[in-house]
C-alpha cells in the first residue's frame, strides 16, 4: 500500500509514543519490556529517517523538540483510535452493558444488587462507570444510567424514577451513648461538603424539615461514602438517604437517630441515551434496574 512507503517503522513509532508519554527512555523500556538500549536504537532510527533530532538530551533528562511533540500528539490519538477499534471487534457478538451512576449510588445501592442481575444473565458482561460529575449520555459510552434530579433531561429518556427520604442516622453505639431525645448542640454532626447541593447540607435539612437547632458539624468529608463510613463507625450523626443507606438500616449497622424525615426534592431516574442503539443487554439491564428501583 502507498502509505506504507511514507511511514517509518511501526515499532519505532510505538516506542516514541511511550517515551513521550512516560518522559523517560528508562520508563518506556520498562513498559515495552525491552532494554533502554533498544529504546535508544529505535529513537535513533527515527531521527535518522527524519534527518533531525527528536529530543534534546540534557543531564538526566530529555526534552522533545516541537516537531516531536506534534508527532507525539498524532501518535497518541491514532493509537487510542486503533485500541478502541480492536476492543469493539473483540466485544462483537458479546452482550455488553455499561451502567453509569454516582460513586455513592454504585457503592451503596447498585453493587450489592448486581450479583442478582449477573446470576440471572450469565452471558452478559457488565461494566460500571462510577463518577460524581455528571455522566454525559451523548458520547455513547454508557448504555443506561441512574441519574438523580428532576426530569426531563435533554440527553436521555427516563424509563423509571423513585423519590427518597432523608433522615438523621448514626451507629447503634452512638445512639446508646447519646440516649433518646431530639437532636441538639451536644450531638456530633457529620457533614458532606460537595459543590453539588442536591446532596443536602445539615443547614438545608434543618431549614426544610422545620427543626429548631443550631448545627455545627465537627467532621466533614468530600464524599458521601466517607460520611456514611464515619457514621457507621460511631463518630456522629449523618444525613441518611434511605435508598442509599437502606442496607445498613436493615443489617443494624445504622439506626435512625431522630424521627425527623424530609422528602428529597429530586428523584433517582433510570435513564437511557436518546440516540442509543437498542441491544438485548441494555434492555435487560434497564428492565432489571426499573424493577429493583421499585422493589
Amino acid at each position: 500500500m502507498q502509505f506504507r512507503r511514507r511511514l517509518p517503522s511501526l515499532t519505532a513509532l510505538v516506542t516514541l509514543e511511550a517515551v513521550l508519554r512516560r518522559k523517560s527512555f528508562t520508563l518506556a523500556a520498562s513498559e515495552l519490556g525491552v532494554t533502554q538500549a533498544a529504546v535508544s536504537r529505535q529513537i535513533a532510527v527515527l531521527e535518522e529517517e527524519f534527518g533531525q533530532p527528536l529530543f534534546v538530551r540534557k543531564h538526566r533528562a530529555i526534552e522533545p523538540t516541537a516537531a516531536c511533540v506534534t508527532l507525539g500528539a498524532t501518535l497518541a490519538k491514532s493509537f487510542a483510535d486503533i485500541a478502541e477499534s480492536v476492543e469493539a471487534i473483540q466485544s462483537h457478538g458479546q452482550d455488553v452493558v455499561t451502567i453509569g451512576a454516582t460513586v455513592a449510588f454504585s457503592s451503596f445501592w447498585l453493587l450489592p444488587r448486581l450479583a442478582e442481575f449477573r446470576r440471572a444473565n450469565p452471558g452478559i458482561l457488565v461494566r460500571v462507570i462510577s463518577q460524581d460529575s455528571p455522566i454525559a449520555l451523548h458520547g455513547g459510552e454508557v448504555d443506561v444510567a441512574i441519574r438523580y434530579g428532576l426530569p426531563p433531561f435533554s440527553d436521555g429518556t427516563v424509563i423509571a424514577s423513585r423519590g427518597d427520604v432523608i433522615s438523621p442516622v448514626c451507629s447503634p453505639d452512638y445512639l446508646r451513648r447519646r440516649g433518646n431525645g431530639p437532636l441538639g448542640s451536644a450531638d456530633e454532626f457529620i457533614e458532606t461538603d460537595v459543590l453539588d447541593r442536591s446532596w443536602y447540607s445539615w443547614a438545608q435539612w434543618i431549614s426544610l424539615a422545620g427543626a429548631n437547632i443550631a448545627v455545627k458539624p465537627s467532621l466533614r468529608f468530600s464524599h458521601y461514602t466517607e460520611t456514611i463510613a464515619a457514621a457507621r463507625a460511631g463518630q456522629g450523626i449523618a444525613l441518611g438517604w434511605r435508598m442509599l443507606v437502606g442496607t445498613f438500616l436493615e443489617d443494624g449497622t445504622l439506626v435512625q437517630a431522630d424521627r425527623g424525615e424530609l422528602a428529597a426534592e429530586g428523584r433517582y431516574n433510570v435513564i437511557v441515551p436518546v440516540k442509543a442503539k437498542r441491544s438485548n443487554a441494555r434492555d435487560l439491564a434497564a428492565a432489571w434496574l426499573t424493577a429493583s428501583l421499585h422493589g
